[in-house]
């Protein structure tokens, strides 16, 4: 397993000493200087098996950064060349924000998981976009696909969140293959309701409309809009968001973000009590369980699973239950920086054994 890599031995105590946060800091700054470094490793795996084309764009292999670890965009080279298939960054807001007060970042190790009430800490669009064009003039921002997760801004009331997110579409669509609209963080006040039909319609209505006009206006590609969700949707409100995404033309979902619930977890009481949204392997359950309920629902779908992934396994399983595309986020503070690698080989393994040619056919085979 990637957890028992040298590399990680060396690093992983070394962090695990340090304020969560302050480690996550420490983490992404040395992914975004080490890029040459660390593609002297050899993680990326380079295999055709791997890959597929959606939306139009080649991932060369299933195995995403989930959004929120690199808020910034910081690091984008260096997820290169860890490995990963495609990079998701934010969440990013209109106007700049610090986030909720600290202490707000949690290790749960005996859970495997994480507890974060971040809010939404991010340098805004406006910075945002110009770092990415920077990273673009230099050649290294699209070596995998870039998705960009905006969010509303907290100063905006939620009444006016539409021109908000609107305002952040504008200001990243250059640079972004996909964009995430995240209605779903638990750290934003209000922002859940969101997700709520009427408002999330007309969210969706505008940034598919801004969507077009760019694409008519450079002659470039419309950029593929997608929707996050939680997992305390109930199995109507998940069908109602599966519904109005058809019926306004969106591109996909992501499935799912962090959870609220402190079901089924063993580490210290003191660490359950933290208020924030748990990820890792406590969310795997009820993830699957949605991915499984929207490919039933819309089959022709694309959707993005996220929410306790941390093996070849994992990612197996959730492919073959028809999501097009994984995310991994808490499984890299656990599992280290080989983690992306181990999946994919473990992909690769597997597909040996079981005769599936590649990618394109795993996906959706429990379902036939």
């Amino acid at each position: 397993m990637a957890a028992f890599d040298p590399l990680t031995r060396l690093t992983q105590p070394l962090l695990f000493r340090l304020d969560p946060e302050r480690a996550h800091t420490l983490a992404v700054q040395g992914v975004a200087r080490s890029a040459p470094a660390i593609a002297r490793l050899g993680l990326r795996v380079r295999d055709d098996r791997l890959a597929q084309r959606l939306w139009g764009i080649r991932f060369p292999n299933p195995v995403g950064l989930g959004a929120g670890y690199d808020k910034w965009g910081a690091a984008i080279p260096g997820w290169h060349a860890l490995g990963f298939g495609f990079v998701e960054v934010g969440t990013v807001t209109a106007h700049p924000q610090d986030g909720n007060p600290r202490p707000r970042l949690f290790r749960l190790p005996a859970d495997r998981a994480i507890i974060n009430r971040m809010g939404f800490n991010n340098d805004g669009a406006a910075a945002t976009a110009q770092r990415l064009a920077a990273l673009d003039r230099a050649g290294a921002l699209h070596r995998v696909p870039l998705g960009i997760n905006i969010g509303k801004s907290k100063v905006t009331p939620v009444e006016d969140a539409t021109g908000d997110y609107v305002a952040s579409l504008d200001r990243l669509w250059p640079y972004a293959d996909y964009v995430v609209v995240n209605v779903s963080s638990p750290n934003s006040q209000g922002l859940r309701d969101l997700q709520e039909s009427s408002a999330l319609a007309g969210i969706l209505e505008a940034l598919i409309d801004l969507n077009r006009m760019k694409a008519d206006i450079t002659r470039r590609r419309p950029r593929p809009i997608l929707v996050k969700v939680a997992p305390e949707l109930t199995d109507d409100q998940l069908d109602a968001v599966v519904d109005l995404l058809r019926t306004v033309g969106g591109d996909g979902l992501i499935v799912c973000n962090t959870t609220l619930s402190r079901h089924g977890l063993v580490s210290d009481p003191a660490l359950i009590t933290e208020q924030g949204g748990l990820s890792g392997p406590p969310v795997a359950a009820r993830s699957l369980d949605m991915l499984r309920r929207v490919v039933a629902r819309a089959p022709g779908m694309p959707v993005i699973s996220v929410g306790g992934i941390g093996t070849a396994d994992d990612a197996w399983q959730r492919l073959a239950a028809g999501a097009r595309l994984v995310q991994v986020w808490t499984a890299l503070v656990y599992g280290g920086p080989r983690t992306v690698a181990a999946i994919n080989r473990g992909l690769l393994d597997r597909m040996r054994r079981e005769g599936v040619a590649g990618v394109e056919e795993l996906i959706g085979s429990a379902t036939r």
